[in-house]
């Protein structure tokens, strides 16, 4: 397993609220609310936005809403046009300027020009607006609940193929979206890369939310022994789709230390490097493995 190599850092979950289909107003309160977040005493390090802010949350609207994400590795043009990039990917990389923080982008439809595919997917820039990630959602959310919930990702997008992490001054984080979470090989691959968290942008109903919103986190975190955070949009009272709110940060004992209601509001946790190191030497899970009766998950990853 690979080490943990971090310093402190302050995390800032930007739960969004009054988004509707109207994508420049989309903009201007995700913008409103990075440049609030980052105005914070003390100010945070990384900025999260939630799960499929700039567009409304339906399989109907992800062709219409999506854009061209560029290629990883690249920088911040002023002069940019939409054939190189969507007007939301230009958006966040000024986002992340301004704010001289680093930025994971929540989720926005992407459009592949070359299949003509659409992802839902999360990019992340640094304080220049330089691309450095892009995850694409790997599991699809097609879920039918009997009478409760029916909902099919799968109409409008393709999964992603790839697992997905970044390097930063304060640590390696690992990327998720929402459904991803459910799936427990992610963050498994993630810890034994040496990940000091896992953040998904996120948009539980308000169905699974109550069931399982904090159980999964926590479930991830004291597994891993590792930070779990998730982003999600505030409730609309008049979207089609409800969001379950409750954007929250958990430690890597399973402490649930920040969590927000269903309201437009942003919180902050600050990430303890020294409780990853003491949990690791309290609970030594990370080193107790026993790769010699069960397979390793993450051994083409390492």
């Amino acid at each position: 397993m690979a080490q943990i190599s971090a310093k402190p850092f302050r995390l800032a979950l930007l739960q969004l609220g009054s988004l509707t289909a109207n994508k420049q107003s989309n903009i201007t309160i995700a913008r409103s609310a990075v440049q609030a977040a980052a105005s914070s005493v003390p100010k945070p390090q990384l900025i999260v936005l939630p799960e499929i802010w700039n567009s409304p949350y339906a399989v109907s609207s992800f062709r219409e809403y999506s854009e061209k994400v560029p290629e990883v590795g690249t920088m911040y043009r002023k002069e940019v046009g939409e054939e190189e990039e969507g007007e939301t990917v230009k958006a966040m990389r000024e986002m992340a300027r301004s704010s001289g923080c680093w930025l994971i982008g929540g989720s926005i439809p992407q459009r592949e020009e070359s299949t003509d595919n659409i992802y839902n997917t999360c990019t992340v820039y640094d304080p220049e607006g330089t691309l450095v990630a892009v995850h694409q959602k790997v599991h699809l959310f097609d879920i039918d609940i009997p009478g409760r919930q029916t909902f099919k990702e799968s109409d409008t997008l393709t999964g992603g193929k790839t697992l997905t992490t970044f390097d930063t001054p304060f640590g390696k984080i690992g990327l998720g979206i929402c459904y991803d979470i459910r799936f427990p090989e992610m963050a498994q691959i993630a810890a034994r890369q040496g990940c000091v968290a896992m953040i998904y942008p996120a948009a539980f109903n308000i169905t699974t939310g109550p069931m399982h919103w904090t159980l999964l986190q926590r479930a991830r975190a004291v597994d891993n022994q590792i930070y779990i955070a998730m982003c999600s949009p505030a409730r609309h009272p008049e979207a089609s789709y409800q969001a379950y709110g409750h954007s929250s940060v958990v430690n890597p004992l399973g402490e649930v230390i920040v969590e927000a209601g269903h309201e437009p509001t942003t919180i902050y946790a600050d990430v303890d490097t020294e409780l990853l190191a003491t949990t690791r030497r309290g609970l030594p899970v990370t080193i107790q493995r026993r790769f010699d009766v069960y397979p390793d998950v993450a051994a083409n990853f390492l």
